[in-house]
């Protein structure tokens, strides 16, 4: 999953998908059973900036056909509480907003918090999920644990914890994320995650043998 927050990313594949991200826009992809996917800035001056996390598949999916969307900023869902946090939704559901992307088994879950100072935001959260926060600027508060820019912090799950509340003493942007963990084996080699060594070594035998999706 690739979120620009500033600047250009031109992508391809060896199915023949090509696609520009800009600002606010996001790239879901899944790789499945194999595609080359490609990611090249196309930044002339300013800033480019964003992130890319990895979400595993079930060891019944990995080889399911490789998929991908495009998400222009313009689709993700967007509100702002009374409290004047923006909050887009990129995937999951908050305060009865439906997010850009649903995916089944882990449910992942995926803010992006414009939290303004002296702000606070509410959000409940499956007490089976993992969770996490990243703070990319300012600072927030969870209970009594300081959070500043460029940190993340893991929270609990289970003992009856169900949501998190951050506080911002100045203004922040936060991304907040979850997901519902799969509890299987995990085996991973440069850029392929399966579930045993066995099937590592297939992968990288498939890659070798050009049995890679292409382009019809």
């Amino acid at each position: 999953v690739t979120y620009m927050i500033a600047g250009q990313m031109r992508h391809r594949d060896s199915a023949g998908h090509e696609g520009l991200l800009s600002d606010g826009g996001v790239q879901w992809m899944t790789a499945g059973r194999g595609v080359i996917h490609s990611e090249l800035p196309e930044q002339k001056d300013g800033r480019m900036e964003g992130f890319q996390l990895w979400v595993n598949l079930p060891a019944k999916d990995k080889l399911r056909a490789p998929w991908y969307r495009d998400i222009q900023r313009a689709e993700i869902p967007e509100f702002t509480t009374g409290e004047g946090v923006k909050v887009r939704v990129i995937a999951g559901r908050s305060h009865g907003v439906e997010g850009a992307m649903q995916r089944e088994v882990t449910e992942p879950f995926y803010l992006d918090l414009e939290i303004p100072a002296d702000a606070s935001f509410t959000q409940a959260l499956p007490p089976t999920h993992n969770a996490f926060v990243y703070v990319y600027r300012g600072g927030v508060r969870i209970g009594d644990t300081q959070v500043p820019a460029q940190r993340m912090a893991i929270l609990a799950n289970g003992d009856g914890a169900d949501g998190v509340v951050l506080k911002a003493a100045a203004a922040s942007r936060v991304l907040l994320i979850a997901g519902k963990p799969l509890d299987e084996p995990i085996a991973q080699y440069g850029p392929f995650v399966m579930n045993t060594e066995a099937e590592i070594q297939q992968a990288v035998r498939d890659y070798q043998a050009g049995k890679f999706a292409t382009a019809a």
